[in-house]
């Protein structure tokens, strides 16, 4: 018998083995197929978001024929499928919950859309720009921590998926891209209020125009899909009375991104518009007022 012959003999006394390896090779082949249409795809697609949904669909799409495959596949050798499915399927659940639930989750993403890349979003307690989300993670540029206001700390964070299920998700971006952000300014009591007031808003309402009319088109939007009331978003000044000054606070509608960038921009405006009044709008800072003087004694005599 020659070594062909044995190797026949050994494949038919042993078919299971010849099944594994069947499939293996056929695991293998759609994987490689996957990996080179992903290829095919980022080096003729141009357009980044574009590039970036295709290749995803194409290693979603992937992974659902191999799960495919691999039931139909092993169908033929069993006999009570819906017995070894059960059984199957419960021991694939307890030992690889945490990895169905986050493929799970990244399905809920792209149907749902809960998030794409490019989002800002918040989850888990992380807050950042969303750089990626594949079948596992989504990965994140963190922003926050110990930088302050929302500049990039430097940290990419990758987070399971399945955390779209365990709590809530905030999206800076999704329907409305902008925020309301605030800021107070401390003005001096005999200040002339009222031309501090015409300053602030006539600085704030020019310089945030844009974002306003912007905002307006999408905030239409959002009152047309969701159940919820309209809002106002101009530029508001509201006044309150303290201790030590009159304080304005001024609430605006801006780019979730460029927070921190406008915010800078108005504070310098109004400081730069106040000095210009020659002292008629101040603004204040901390003092405090002596209002009696303790008496001190000094016995200057000499004992001799």
């Amino acid at each position: 018998m020659n070594e062909l012959d044995k190797i026949k003999e050994f494949l038919l006394e042993n078919p299971t083995l010849v099944n594994i390896v069947k499939y293996a090779l056929l695991v293998v082949f759609i994987l490689l197929i996957i990996q080179i249409l992903r290829r095919f795809l980022r080096k003729n697609i141009l357009d980044a978001s574009a590039r970036y949904k295709t290749q995803k669909g194409v290693e979603i799409f992937g992974y659902i024929l191999l799960v495919i495959l691999t039931f139909s596949y092993f169908t033929g050798n069993i006999k009570d499928f819906s017995v070894a499915i059960g059984l199957f399927t419960a021991g694939i659940a307890f030992t690889l919950q945490e990895l169905i639930l986050s493929i799970a989750g990244s399905i809920y993403i792209f149907v749902v859309k809960v998030y794409k890349p490019g989002d800002r979003i918040e989850i888990n307690g992380i807050k950042g720009d969303v750089i990626d989300v594949d079948s596992v993670y989504t990965t994140m540029m963190e922003i926050g921590e110990w930088v302050t206001s929302d500049n990039y700390s430097g940290r990419i964070v990758k987070l399971s998926n399945a955390f779209v299920f365990k709590g809530p998700i905030y999206n800076y971006t999704q329907d409305f891209p902008f925020i309301w952000d605030e800021f107070d300014l401390p003005i001096r009591y005999g200040s002339d209020i009222e031309l501090a007031k015409s300053i602030v808003i006539k600085i704030a309402s020019e310089m945030l125009l844009d974002y306003t009319t912007h905002s307006k088109s999408k905030w239409k939007e959002v009152v047309n899909k969701y159940y919820i009331e309209d809002a106002h978003l101009d530029p508001t000044l509201a006044i309150s009375l303290t201790d030590n000054w009159i304080q304005f606070n001024l609430r605006y509608i801006v780019d979730f991104k460029k927070r921190r960038y406008v915010k800078n921009q108005l504070n310098e405006a109004i400081r730069k518009e106040f000095e210009k009044t020659n002292g008629k709008v101040v603004l204040a800072s901390t003092t405090v007022e002596l209002i009696k003087l303790p008496e001190i004694k000094v016995d200057l005599s000499s004992k001799n």
